[in-house]
């Protein structure tokens, strides 16, 4: 007879509001504008999401001169420098934008700290798509980039009286707030966001986690290695106290050896990561043990972004 084991379940988990509209956009430009329709860089850090789109037609490329100039092209959810829209344009070609509408806040943050002759520093991670396109928002060098509270004991601003901080949407509540305190800790007069960059959908999961935490004796967060938010989640639940915290694509790539002897098992899902991936991380405990399900829920979201015009209009 199988073992019994309890499956705790984060709520939130998986689709934000950002990423489902991001997906969206891409299928409707699909049904309107038929394959194939560009989409520069992977329009959510999930393969699974990303392979789906692939087979209705969407085609993903890394640069906009990857893109011929009579398709349609979809900026990714986390945004992409001026430069960009800047050059689609040059070259008259039909462009979507799926940023985040949480992430163009941050750059109207940035945009309007820099206008008010403020020296800007982003609190994120380097190479990160979203940190590429909000810094690319203003010109280069006008953004300085810290990652940690060492980074922040480095600084050496020309008017120390003059600066503001942003923080990349996707961040751990917990590192950001350490590195926010730093900040105005050497610099009293820093101005911030009126409302945490932080968006609520990383906030809820972390949160749900941290809940789940003291119930558990492992915890697999669905996501993809390049999605920073999963990977927040994985390092949120080793602060919390959980022994073992694994990120995992798929069903395919638990570790269960790493699991034996566990009888309390946490699931979550990384905002860019489809129900039917924890649906197959479910059945495949299913297959192994005598599973109970016991949900956490320490939210309900029910944001929702509307989709770019363009898509809502007919074909002329």
């Amino acid at each position: 007879m199988p073992e019994p084991l309890t499956l705790y379940l984060a709520a939130p988990r998986g689709f934000c509001a950002g990423v489902d509209r991001a997906i969206k956009i891409v299928e409707m430009a699909l049904r309107k504008w038929g394959a194939p329709v560009y989409v520069r860089h992977e329009i959510v850090h999930n393969k699974y999401v990303v392979d789906e789109l692939r087979a209705q037609g969407a085609v993903f490329v890394e640069e906009l001169s990857d893109c011929p100039p009579d398709r349609p092209v979809v900026f990714s959810a986390h945004g992409v420098p001026k430069s960009v829209p800047a050059e689609a344009e040059a070259r008259q070609m039909l462009y979507v934008d799926a940023t985040c509408p949480l992430v163009s806040k941050v750059h109207i943050e940035a945009e309007r700290h820099y206008e008010n002759g403020l020296r800007m520093i982003m609190i994120g991670h380097r190479g990160h798509p979203e940190v590429i396109g909000t810094m690319g928002q203003l010109p280069e060098g006008a953004v300085t980039l810290v990652e940690t509270v060492a980074d922040v004991a480095e600084l050496t601003p020309e008017d120390p009286d003059r600066l503001a901080f942003i923080t990349q949407t996707t961040l751990s509540l917990d590192d950001t707030a350490e590195i926010i305190t730093a900040l105005r800790t050497r610099f009293p007069n820093i101005a911030g966001p009126r409302k945490e960059d932080i968006c609520y959908a990383t906030t809820n999961r972390q949160e749900a986690v941290k809940a789940m935490a003291p119930m558990i004796e492992a915890l697999l967060v669905i996501g993809a290695p390049n999605s920073s938010n999963s990977q927040r989640l994985v390092e949120v639940g080793r602060r919390a106290g959980c022994g073992y915290a694994q990120l995992v694509q798929r069903a395919a790539d638990i570790d269960w050896r790493a699991l034996a002897g566990a009888r309390a098992v946490g699931i979550t899902a990384g905002a860019s990561a489809p129900q039917v991936l924890v649906d197959e991380v479910i059945a495949a405990f299913r297959g192994r043990y005598e599973v109970t399900e016991e949900l956490v829920e320490t939210a309900r979201e029910d944001v929702e972004f509307k989709v770019p015009r363009v898509l809502r209009e007919k074909v002329a």
